[in-house]
């Protein structure tokens, strides 16, 4: 049911004459009421009419109908409200995942890669209005899914990143930051973001990462780069064992900063190190917060009015208060 609300309920303080009005009449009444003295009832049968015990109704009908109209004066009616939300300054954004078998090291938990993905989920979910594409890479790179505003299927995408024979094992930075912005070159999106995420150095690939980011800042995109990996050792998979499980080593955690902390500076963005899986988490919501999306609500406002009913009940209850008194109560006024 919709909420009646009223455009002038001002007007309610006019129920404040009600009182006096029933006094005033109650005080009229007894001085129009006729007397006759006389020296005795004997032999009078004292009756009481009907008629003039229902006389007072023709007054009630007369608030009721001053009640319906006050409540008319006040403008009542209900409003359906729609809202429309338009993007007024979009952002189109490419996660470019590092799938390299570094990122099972189990320095994060459960490993590398499936502490990004958890975050990288929650990421997309809190970016409702801008569209997103995955990239992912090793030593080569390739599209797993363009930039597209269906967060169902980006989130899909994300869930699926595994390590697998697809690619060639190894490290191509400036591979996957190309792809990155080969899908986002031709954007019409007031802001376009890479966010690239690496484990290691720049190792595979035929595109220096330098020269990736120099195309990256001749299109306008801006870079955020995150190193994962803690500070000194970590276990790595460094063999297959018979049973297809890997094996894993300690080996120390060796990656580019200082190439990372180039490219985000060239292209405007930020350098960050993700050396746990709560420093991951801080990171995603830090680069939320640093690309904002303009907003812009539209809301509608459909109003029905409802003083149309009051009046046509009021001015019923005058005609029918005016009929009885001319007629059926004509003989008590």
């Amino acid at each position: 049911m919709k909420e009646i609300t009223f455009l002038n309920p001002g007007f309610f303080w006019l129920f404040l004459l009600l009182p006096v009005a029933i006094g005033w009449y109650l005080w009229k009444r007894k001085q129009q009421a006729p007397t006759l003295k006389i020296s005795s009832l004997q032999g009078f049968q004292a009756t009481s009419s009907f008629l003039a015990k229902l006389q007072p109704i023709l007054f009630v009908m007369r608030l009721l109908a001053l009640s319906a109209v006050i409540v008319a004066m006040a403008r009542p009616r209900t409003v359906d409200i729609s809202n429309e939300t338009k993007t007024t300054k979009g952002i189109d954004i490419v996660i470019a995942v590092d799938v390299s078998g570094s990122m099972l090291a189990k320095d994060l938990k459960p490993n590398r890669m499936e502490a990004l993905k958890r975050v990288a989920s929650d990421f997309v979910e809190q970016r409702p209005n801008d569209r997103i594409g995955l990239v992912v890479y090793a030593a080569e790179a390739y599209t797993k899914t363009p930039v597209t505003s269906d967060k169902a299927v980006i989130v899909d995408a994300i869930s699926s990143i595994k390590y697998d024979n697809v690619l060639q094992d190894g490290t191509g930075i400036g591979m996957g930051l190309t792809t990155a912005v080969n899908r986002l070159k031709d954007s019409k999106a007031k802001s376009k973001v890479i966010i690239l995420l690496t484990d290691g150095v720049n190792n595979a690939g035929f595109i220096e990462p330098e020269t990736a980011s120099d195309i990256a800042e001749q299109y306008g995109i801006k870079v955020y780069t995150i190193g994962i990996g803690t500070n000194g050792m970590a276990e790595f998979p460094y063999a297959i064992a018979p049973n297809g499980q890997f094996l894993f080593r300690m080996m120390q955690v060796e990656i580019d900063e200082k190439l990372m902390r180039s490219i985000a500076r060239k292209t405007g963005g930020k350098y960050f190190r993700a050396t746990s899986n709560t420093k991951l988490v801080q990171i995603y919501n830090e680069i939320n917060k640093l690309e904002t999306t303009e907003i812009q609500e539209l809301r509608y406002y459909d109003y029905e009015e409802k003083y149309r009913p009051l009046v046509l009940i009021a001015g019923i209850l005058l005609l029918i208060e005016i009929g009885l008194r001319n007629t059926i109560f004509k003989s008590f006024i």
